[in-house]
C-alpha cells in the first residue's frame, strides 16, 4: 500500500517546505536578520498578529525595525552573537506593541546565529541571526501576582497592631502593584471596637489610617494625612462588596473592602500612576486575595488588643502596702508588661513574727492562658502562705497546685509539661537569716554592704509540675543593708551576663530604687524584678525569756512580759496578754520539751506573743466539755487574739498569737 510513497525526499525541497510552513502558519514568531542586522523575514502570523505591514519593517535595520513593534533592541547584542559570541535564550525584552493600546508586554527571544555547514564539519562565518520570539506577558504577570499574594502573607499581620497591618498592606503594594494606596479603617476598630455587621446602604465612618504613594487620588487633593476621616466618595459612590474596578478622572481604581464574616473594618483604595497598564479583571482576583487576608490579620490584631488589655489588668494586680513590711525590708519593684501573656509575677507577703516573704514566679507558656495559670498560682501562694510553711515545703504544695492545673489544660498542652518557676525568700528581721527555696531557674542575688556580690544563694530546682519535691534550699544569715535581687525566668534570651549583673548592682550604698533602675533597664521587659534591703527589727522592740522545764516557771515570765507591754505603753489591755502568755508558756511546759522561751516583738498595729519549744508535736484546739477541768487554752487564745499559729523549725516549733493594737477598753 505504500509502492507510490517516495523512500526519500530532495533534502532542498523538503527545506523549503518546512520554512514555508513555519513562516506561514506557525504562531511562534521566528525571524531573520542579515549580517547587516536587517530584517529579511518575520513569521506571518505576527505580521497580522500585530497589525503590521511587511513593508514596514522588512528591509529595515533591527533597531528601526522592531520600534514598529514596539520594542527597543541593543544591536550591539545581536552584533556579538553574530560574531561568534554564544547564543542568547529565553530574554525576557519589554515591549508595548500597538495593537495592545500601550499596555506593556513582555517577549521571551531567543537568538541563535544561522550557519551554513561547512566542508569537513568547519563552521562558516555566520550569514545572519534567527530569532525566536513568544508572548509571555500573561505568564509572567501570573507570576508576580503569585510573588505578591506571597509577599502579603509573609509581610502583612506579623505585628499584631491594627494601625501597623494597614500600613504594612500599603509597604506591600506600592509601587509593585500600586502608585498611590489609601487604607482606611472605621473608627470601632481605630478605637479596639470589634467590629460591626455590615448593613446594606449604610456607610460607617472611615478613617485614614496608612497611606503610601505620590500623586493626587482625587481631582481636588493630594493624598489624605493618616487620621482624616474620609467620606465614601473616596471609593466611589458606595462601598462594593468585593474588590471593584471604579472608572475616575485619571483612569481606572481598584476599591475593596476590608471585611470577615458580614463584618466591616474598612476599606483600600488602589491606583496606577499615569502611563501605567490600567488595571484588569486579573487584577481583582489579587486584590480579592490580599485583603482577605489583611482583614484576617486586622481582625486577629482586635482580638490581641482585647487580651493585651485582659492580661495587662491580670498582671497588674495592686501588691501589699509597703508599710506592712516596712520593719523587714527596703523594698523596691519594677514590672513594665507588655501583654504578651508571659505571665510573670511578683508578690511581697507579710508573715507573723515580723518576717517577710518575696515571691517572683513565671509561668512557661506564653499566651492568654498563662496569664490564667499565673493568677491561679499567685492565689495558692497567698492561701498557703497562712500556713507558716517553710519555703521549699510551700513550693511543694504549690507544686501540687501547678500539676492539678496542667491536667486541667491537657486538651491543649502536655498533661506532664512544666508549669512555672518560683523563688521565695522569707527574711526574719529580727534574726537576719533568710530561708530560700527556687523551682525552675531565676536571677537570685545578694550584694552585702561591703560590695561583695553572692550570685549562688540557692541551686535551681524542678519547675513546678515537673519533676517535683525535693526543690533546692537554702539558709543565709545576711548582715543587715545586704540587698536581695529576685527577677523572673529569661524564657528567650537567657538573661544579661553576670558581668553586667554585678555592674548594675554595684556601690550598694545608692539604695534599691536606683539600683533597680539599672538592672531592669539590661532585663527583658516582661521580666519582673524585687530589689530588697533587709533591715533589723530594733532592739528595744524585741523582749525574750527563757522559761525553766517546770509550771513554776510560768508565773515570773508572765509578769514580766505583762510589766513590759506596760513600758512599751502599748494599746492593748494588760490582762488578754497575761493571759495569752499565761496559756502558751503553760502548754509548751506541760506538752512541749526544752528548752522553751517567750518572745514578745512590738510592731505599728499589732503586738506578737511567741513561745518556742522543742518538740515537734502540733498543739490544737479543742472544745471541753463543761465539766472538764481543762483544755481550754488555745481556745482563749483564738478568742482573744486576732490571729494564732505554729511555726516548725529544725529543731521544735513556735506557736504565736497577734494582738492588734487599739484603743483600751474603757
Amino acid at each position: 500500500m505504500f509502492e507510490d510513497v517516495p523512500s526519500a525526499l530532495d533534502g532542498a525541497v523538503l527545506d523549503s517546505a518546512v520554512l514555508d510552513t513555519v513562516f506561514r502558519q506557525t504562531e511562534v514568531g521566528v525571524h531573520v536578520l542579515d549580517r547587516e542586522l536587517r530584517l529579511v523575514r518575520v513569521t506571518g502570523a505576527v505580521l497580522a498578529e500585530r497589525g503590521v505591514e511587511a513593508g514596514q519593517v522588512l528591509g529595515r535595520p533591527a533597531a528601526e525595525a522592531y520600534r514598529v513593534f514596539g520594542v527597543e533592541v541593543k544591536e550591539s547584542v545581536l552584533r556579538e552573537v553574530l560574531d561568534g559570541g554564544p547564543p542568547l535564550r529565553d530574554v525576557l525584552v519589554p515591549g508595548r506593541p500597538p495593537h495592545a493600546s500601550g499596555r506593556e508586554h513582555v517577549y521571551s527571544v531567543s537568538v541563535y546565529p544561522l550557519r551554513e555547514p561547512g566542508p569537513g564539519g568547519r563552521q562558516r562565518p555566520a550569514l545572519g541571526l534567527v530569532a525566536t520570539v513568544m508572548d509571555v506577558t500573561e505568564r509572567i504577570r501570573a507570576q508576580q501576582r503569585l510573588a505578591l499574594l506571597y509577599e502579603a502573607r509573609e509581610r502583612i499581620g506579623r505585628t499584631l497592631d491594627v494601625e501597623r497591618t494597614a500600613q504594612e498592606l500599603v509597604d506591600v503594594t506600592v509601587p509593585g502593584f500600586a502608585g498611590s494606596v489609601v487604607v482606611a479603617l472605621t473608627d470601632a476598630v481605630l478605637r479596639g471596637k470589634p467590629p460591626e455587621l455590615r448593613r446594606e446602604g449604610e456607610t460607617p465612618l472611615l478613617r485614614c489610617a496608612a497611606v503610601g504613594g505620590s500623586g493626587d487620588v482625587r481631582a481636588d487633593g493630594p493624598l489624605p494625612e493618616p487620621g482624616v476621616v474620609l467620606l465614601p466618595g473616596l471609593f466611589g459612590e458606595r462601598l462594593p462588596d468585593g474588590p471593584e474596578l471604579v472608572a475616575a478622572e485619571g483612569g481606572v481604581r481598584v476599591v475593596a473592602p476590608l471585611a470577615v464574616r458580614g463584618q466591616l473594618l474598612g476599606a483600600v483604595f488602589f491606583r496606577r500612576p499615569p502611563g501605567a497598564d490600567p488595571y484588569d479583571e486579573d487584577d481583582l482576583a489579587l486584590v480579592d486575595g490580599v485583603t482577605a487576608h489583611t482583614a484576617t490579620c486586622l481582625e486577629n490584631a482586635l482580638r490581641f488588643t482585647r487580651e493585651h488589655i485582659v492580661m495587662t489588668a491580670l498582671q497588674s494586680w495592686p501588691l501589699r502596702p509597703e508599710g506592712e513590711t516596712r520593719h523587714a525590708v527596703d523594698l523596691a519593684q519594677r514590672h513594665r508588661p507588655g501583654g504578651t501573656g508571659a505571665g510573670s509575677w511578683f508578690d511581697v507577703i507579710p508573715l507573723p513574727g515580723a518576717r517577710v516573704a518575696l515571691v517572683v514566679g513565671q509561668v512557661e507558656r506564653p499566651g492568654p492562658s498563662s496569664v490564667a495559670t499565673m493568677g491561679r498560682l499567685r492565689t495558692a501562694v497567698y492561701s498557703l502562705s497562712t500556713l507558716d510553711l517553710a519555703p521549699h515545703e510551700l513550693l511543694a504544695r504549690l507544686h501540687t497546685v501547678a500539676q492539678r492545673l496542667a491536667r486541667e489544660q491537657g486538651r491543649a498542652h502536655a498533661a506532664d509539661e512544666p508549669v512555672a518557676s518560683c523563688t521565695i525568700a522569707v527574711h526574719d528581721p529580727v534574726t537576719g537569716r533568710v530561708e530560700l527555696a527556687r523551682a525552675g531557674s531565676s536571677l537570685c542575688v545578694a550584694v552585702r554592704p561591703d560590695g561583695s556580690l553572692d550570685a549562688d544563694l540557692v541551686d535551681e530546682g524542678p519547675l513546678l509540675g515537673g519533676d517535683g519535691p525535693p526543690f533546692a534550699c537554702s539558709s543565709h544569715l545576711l548582715p543587715e543593708g545586704t540587698t536581695l535581687c529576685l527577677a523572673s525566668s529569661a524564657r528567650a534570651d537567657g538573661g544579661p551576663a553576670p558581668a553586667r549583673i554585678a555592674a548594675a548592682l554595684a556601690a550598694p550604698g545608692r539604695g534599691p530604687h536606683p539600683m533597680a533602675d539599672d538592672l531592669a533597664a539590661i532585663l527583658s521587659p516582661e521580666r519582673v524584678l524585687l530589689v530588697a534591703r533587709t533591715l533589723r527589727l530594733p532592739a528595744e522592740d524585741v523582749a525574750e525569756w527563757v522559761v525553766p522545764a517546770e509550771l513554776s516557771g510560768v508565773a515570773p515570765v508572765r509578769h514580766a512580759a505583762v510589766e513590759r507591754v506596760r513600758e512599751w505603753r502599748l494599746a492593748v489591755e494588760p490582762f488578754t496578754v497575761e493571759l495569752i502568755v499565761s496559756e502558751l508558756v503553760t502548754n509548751a511546759v506541760r506538752h512541749g520539751a526544752p528548752p522553751v522561751a517567750l518572745r514578745l516583738l512590738r510592731g505599728e498595729s499589732s503586738l506578737t506573743v511567741e513561745v518556742r519549744d522543742g518538740a515537734a508535736t502540733a498543739p490544737h484546739l479543742r472544745h471541753a466539755k463543761a465539766g472538764d477541768e481543762g483544755g481550754r487554752g488555745l481556745h482563749i487564745c483564738s478568742t482573744l487574739a486576732d490571729a494564732w499559729g505554729v511555726r516548725y523549725e529544725a529543731e521544735g516549733k513556735t506557736v504565736w498569737a497577734e494582738v492588734a493594737l487599739g484603743d483600751i477598753p474603757g
